[in-house]
């Protein structure tokens, strides 16, 4: 139909099993598919591998390891739930009530009460009053502290103001300055009658 005149040849373009394969009438049927052209054959598509790479936990000196077994508020569940850290860029200022354990490693000015433990990392300052459980100081603490039942101040932990406790254990190194006394002396004086 659409095919030249060749010498010899049919002009009527018709489909005969006859004609040469070199006829220009119609175009290739895939172009740039062959080898060495530049466009691919197929665009690339996402690969769905997805490698498992575990996740690491950082290790942060002076703090509890972290239980990552157990979902968060989960029955029976440890009280870690109704505990706060303050960072080492955080900076906190207020009245902090209901925390079960205060872990300062930036600086907190604040009155803690209802609180179990307090434990301020070497990187920690503390300033205000607490009254807990335990306290384990390895940083700065300034202010009135009441630990009931033990006070533990670590090499290179500083506490200065009024400071009561239950049994005290001072590390080399620990320093205490101000005034201290044991829960049972302070009763005995009548300094703790409400």
């Amino acid at each position: 139909m659409f095919g030249k005149k060749k010498e010899g040849g049919d002009s009527s373009g018709g489909g005969g099993a006859d004609k040469p394969a070199d006829m220009t009438a119609a175009p290739p049927l895939k172009p740039f598919s062959k080898k060495g052209s530049h466009a691919p054959a197929k665009p690339p598509t996402a690969t769905s591998f997805q490698p498992e790479v575990p996740r690491r936990v950082p290790d942060i000196p002076g703090a509890a390891p972290r239980r990552v077994d157990r979902p968060l508020g989960a029955v029976g569940a440890e009280p870690d739930s109704s505990r706060l850290v303050v960072g080492r860029d955080i900076s906190l200022n207020g009245e902090i009530t209901a925390c079960e354990k205060l872990v300062v490693e930036g600086r907190v000015e604040a009155v803690l009460s209802n609180a179990r433990v307090i434990e301020v990392a070497p990187t920690g300052f503390f300033k205000g009053s607490a009254e807990v459980e335990e306290a384990d100081i390895s940083g700065r603490y300034e202010g009135d502290l009441v630990a009931r039942e033990r006070l533990v101040v670590r090499a290179g932990g500083h506490i200065k103001g009024k400071v009561r406790y239950g049994r005290i254990v001072i590390e080399s190194g620990g320093e205490v300055s101000g005034d201290m006394q044991t829960l049972d002396a302070g009763a005995a004086d009548g300094g703790d009658n409400g």
